[in-house]
C-alpha cells in the first residue's frame, strides 16, 4: 500500500469516517484560511450589498474576480466564538459545546486535526477566542480573549509573548513566515490567519489612523428605527447606536479614555491622540443632540470600522503577491471569510447576534485556480457547517458522519447537485449585554421564520425577504401568509431533527448552558 492511502486509512481509522468523498487529487493543494472578526458584507466592495459603497476592498475583490464568491452563506450562531467552533467541527452549536463564548473541547473531531493526520502542516495565528489551547496544529500562536490592536500579547506553546505592531500586520506576518518556512517541505500545508479586526472597539493601524477623516458615510435606511413592524425583543436591544455606544471606549472622545493606550508605545500614542484631536474639539465646540448625534457617532464609527478593514485587505493583498511571487498561487485555495456579519447602522445598530440578514450572513471568497473558474458567483445557501467538509474533500480526507455541513466543492466546480432549500440558525446567549433574546428559526431563498422561545409571549417573526429585504415588518399573523407559516414551521421542525437540536424549555435550557459552560 502507498504511503498516501496508509495516511488515508489511519485518518479513516481514527475519525471512524464514511467511504472517502472523492481520491485525492495527485498534488494536494494548499490552503490559506483568512478569518477575520465581524467584517460585514456592506464593508466588502465585491457583494456591492444593496448598492452601498462604503469602501473599496480591492484584494479582497481579487479572491473573486479570480475566483468565486458565495452569495448566500451564512452562520448558524451569529457570536464569534460558536461560529469558530463551527468552522472547526462542522457541527452546530448543542453538538459541539460551544453556543457562547465556553471553553472549546479540542479532544472532539476538528478538520486541522485530520489534515495534520494526513499529512499537512498546520498553522493557526492570530484571534481563537475559545477559551482553551489549539489542537491540531503544528504550530500556534494566539491571542488571549478578544486580543489586542496595538503591540498584541500571544499565548504559544512557549509561554506568552507580545510582539511590537499592529495586530492584523503581526498576525500576517507570522502567516507568512510560517508558509515561507513550509513551501518546500514536501507536504501540503493548512495556515488560518485570524485577525482581530475589524472587532470592537475598531482601532485603526498607525498609517490609517486618517485614512476617512474627510470621508462622509451614506446613512442606511433604518439607522432611526423605531422597531414598531417587529415583535417586542427587537425593541428591547442594547447595541444602539444612539444609547448604548460609548463615547470614550467605542468612539474615543476622548481619545485618553481608550484602554490600549497603555500597552502602546510613546510614538503609537502621540499619532493615536493627535488623530482625533481635530474633531473632538469641533465637537465640543458645537455639541450635536438627539438625532444629529447619532449621526456624529454613525460616522465615527464607520470611520474607525472601516479603516480597520482596509489594515485586512492590504493584508491579504500581502498574502497574495507572495503565493504568486512563490510559485504558490495555482495549488493554494485561499479562502476569506468573518465569523459573521456586523451591523453598520441598520435598525441603529451595531454588533452582530440577530437572525437578521446583517448579522446572519457571512462573507465567503474562495480562490482555488486549480479547480475554479474566475468570476464564479454561487447563490446556493450555504453555511458555516460547510467549510470544514469543503477542506477535507479538497485535501482528500474522509469526511466523518458527524459532521453536519455539506462539501462545497461540487459548487466551486460549478457544477449543480440536489442542494438544500433551507438554513437552521439557533442563537443561545440571550439576553445578554446587548440584550438580544434567545431565538432560532429557518430562511428559505425568500422566506425567514424566528421563534423567540425565552420570550414571555413566545414570540415569532416571519419576513418575505423579496419585499421586505430590510425585515421591517413581521408578516407572521397576516393571513395571506398562513400556507407559507405552516410550511415554514414544518420544515424549521424537520431541520431541528436533522441537526439533533431538540428545543427545551426555559428552566432545562439554563440547565444545558449552565453544563455546557462548565466543561
Amino acid at each position: 500500500m502507498s504511503l498516501r492511502l496508509s495516511i488515508l486509512s489511519a485518518v479513516a481509522a481514527i475519525t471512524a469516517t464514511a467511504p472517502l468523498l472523492q481520491a485525492a487529487p495527485p498534488s494536494r493543494p494548499n490552503i490559506v484560511f483568512v478569518f477575520a472578526d465581524d467584517h460585514a458584507l456592506q464593508a466588502i466592495s465585491a457583494y456591492n450589498y444593496r448598492g452601498l459603497s462604503l469602501n473599496q476592498t480591492p484584494n479582497i475583490d481579487r479572491l473573486a474576480a479570480q475566483g468565486a464568491i458565495f452569495r448566500n452563506n451564512f452562520c448558524g450562531n451569529s457570536i464569534c466564538s460558536p461560529s469558530r467552533a463551527t468552522v472547526l467541527t462542522g457541527k452546530h452549536s448543542h453538538l459541539n459545546g460551544v453556543t457562547a463564548w465556553q471553553k472549546f473541547d479540542g479532544s472532539q473531531f476538528t478538520f486541522p486535526k485530520a489534515l495534520q493526520q494526513a499529512g499537512y502542516q498546520t498553522a493557526i495565528f492570530g484571534k481563537w477566542h475559545l477559551v482553551s489551547n489549539p489542537t491540531g496544529f503544528d504550530e500556534w500562536m494566539v491571542h488571549p480573549g478578544q486580543g489586542s490592536y496595538y503591540n498584541p500579547d500571544f499565548i504559544t506553546p512557549q509561554g506568552n509573548k507580545r510582539i511590537n505592531g499592529y495586530a492584523t500586520d503581526v498576525t500576517t506576518d507570522l502567516a507568512l513566515d510560517f508558509i515561507k518556512r513550509n513551501k518546500d517541505a514536501g507536504k501540503p500545508f493548512l495556515v488560518m490567519c485570524q485577525y482581530k479586526a475589524p472587532h470592537r472597539t475598531w482601532q485603526p493601524a498607525p498609517a490609517n489612523l486618517n485614512l476617512n477623516k474627510d470621508r462622509k458615510y451614506p446613512e442606511p435606511a433604518t439607522l432611526f428605527d423605531d422597531y414598531a413592524g417587529r415583535s417586542a425583543p427587537a425593541s428591547k436591544h442594547r447595541m444602539g447606536i444612539d444609547r448604548h455606544m460609548r463615547m470614550d471606549y467605542d468612539l474615543k472622545y476622548p481619545a485618553d479614555k481608550i484602554f490600549e493606550l497603555g500597552r502602546m508605545t510613546d510614538d503609537q500614542r502621540r499619532d493615536f491622540m493627535a488623530a482625533y484631536q481635530e474633531d473632538n474639539r469641533a465637537f465640543e465646540a458645537d455639541p450635536p443632540t438627539g438625532k444629529d448625534l447619532v449621526r456624529w457617532k454613525y460616522q465615527r464609527y464607520l470611520r474607525d470600522y472601516l479603516a480597520c478593514v482596509a489594515s485586512i485587505d492590504s493584508n491579504v493583498g500581502r498574502l497574495l503577491d507572495y503565493l504568486k511571487e512563490a510559485g504558490l498561487e495555482r495549488d493554494t485555495i485561499v479562502v476569506y471569510s468573518s465569523d459573521q456579519g456586523f451591523y453598520l447602522g441598520e435598525h441603529g445598530w451595531f454588533d452582530k447576534r440577530w437572525m437578521y440578514e446583517e448579522s446572519f450572513r457571512m462573507p465567503l471568497l474562495v480562490r482555488w485556480p486549480a479547480v475554479v473558474k474566475p468570476g464564479t458567483s454561487v447563490s446556493q445557501l450555504t453555511q458555516n457547517i460547510d467549510f470544514a467538509p469543503t477542506f477535507l474533500e479538497a485535501a482528500g480526507v474522509a469526511v466523518p458522519r458527524e459532521i453536519q455541513g455539506v462539501s462545497l466543492v461540487p459548487l466551486l466546480k460549478g457544477e449543480s447537485p440536489p442542494w438544500r432549500d433551507a438554513l437552521y440558525y439557533h442563537y443561545y446567549d440571550g439576553p445578554g449585554e446587548h440584550g438580544v433574546a434567545k431565538h432560532y428559526g429557518i430562511r428559505t431563498e425568500r422566506h425567514k421564520l424566528i421563534r423567540y422561545y425565552a420570550d414571555a409571549d413566545n414570540t415569532w417573526e416571519l419576513f418575505d425577504l423579496e419585499k421586505d429585504p430590510n425585515e421591517m415588518k413581521s408578516v407572521y399573523d397576516d393571513p395571506a401568509y398562513a400556507a407559507i407559516r405552516g410550511e415554514l414551521t414544518k420544515k424549521l421542525d424537520q431541520l431541528k431533527t436533522q441537526y439533533a437540536n431538540p428545543i427545551r424549555t426555559e428552566a432545562e435550557e439554563k440547565a444545558y448552558l449552565s453544563k455546557q459552560a462548565g466543561k
